[in-house]
C-alpha cells in the first residue's frame, strides 16, 4: 500500500499542538531520558516506541476507565487506547525531530459486530514512511519497530471489510479526537469509537 502524506510539507510532522504537545516539560524530559541510550535517531525511534508500547498500557487491556488524549496526559497518567498512545509517541518522536505522522486502520469491533477506527503511526526513515504500532501487545498481539517490513498489531482482512487507511495525517482525525475529548470514561468511549473515516 502506498502511503500519502496529507500535506507535503514535512514540517508539518514534527509541529506540535494542544495534543501533540512535544514542548510540555514531561514530553521533553521522557525523550531526553530516552535519548540518553540512543546512538542514533533509529535507536531512539525505537526506544521510544519500545517505551510507549511497553510501559504504558492499553487501557482496554487494563481495564482503567480513564481517557487520555493529550500526549502529555498519556506520558503522566501512563493509560490511553491506541490513539492515545499513538499521540504520546508522536511527541516523543517530533521532539527528536523524527518526522512522525498519524495513521489508523478499520478494523472489526466487538467480535465483529461492527467496525471502529485504530490509530497508530508512521515515522520518517530515509525518505521513506514506515507504519508502526505501539498499542501494547498480548497473546495474539506482537506489534514490533520495523523499518524492515511492518511488524503491526493487526493486518486487515478485507473479506470483513477491515482496511487500511493510506493518509498520513499531520494531526489527529478529528473523528478520532471528537471521541476521546466527548467520552466521560473508557467504557463509554468504546461504545462510540468512529466507525470509519471519511
Amino acid at each position: 500500500m502506498e502511503l500519502i502524506q496529507e500535506t507535503p510539507d514535512l514540517s508539518a510532522y514534527l509541529a506540535a499542538d494542544e495534543v501533540i504537545d512535544h514542548h510540555h516539560p514531561l514530553v521533553r524530559e521522557t525523550a531526553a531520558r530516552l535519548a540518553k541510550d540512543a546512538m542514533d535517531s533509529y535507536a531512539y525511534a525505537r526506544l521510544a516506541f519500545e517505551f510507549v508500547r511497553d510501559t504504558i498500557p492499553h487501557s482496554h487491556d487494563s481495564g482503567d476507565p480513564r481517557v487520555t488524549w493529550r500526549a502529555s496526559d498519556v506520558l503522566e497518567r501512563a493509560t490511553g487506547i491506541c490513539y492515545a498512545k499513538a499521540h504520546a509517541l508522536t511527541a516523543l518522536l517530533r521532539a527528536e525531530d523524527i518526522p512522525t505522522a498519524l495513521c489508523y486502520q478499520r478494523l472489526a469491533h466487538d467480535a465483529g459486530a461492527g467496525h471502529c477506527v485504530h490509530g497508530l503511526v508512521a515515522v520518517r526513515f530515509h525518505g521513506a514512511w514506515h507504519r508502526q504500532d505501539p498499542r501494547g501487545n498480548k497473546p495474539g498481539v506482537d506489534a514490533r519497530f520495523s523499518l524492515d517490513g511492518e511488524r503491526l498489531a493487526f493486518l486487515p482482512e478485507r473479506e470483513a471489510g477491515e482496511l487500511d487507511y493510506p493518509v498520513l495525517y499531520a494531526a489527529p482525525h478529528p473523528a478520532v479526537l471528537d471521541a476521546l475529548r466527548a467520552a466521560p470514561d473508557r467504557p463509554h468511549l468504546w461504545e462510540t469509537l468512529p466507525a470509519g473515516l471519511t
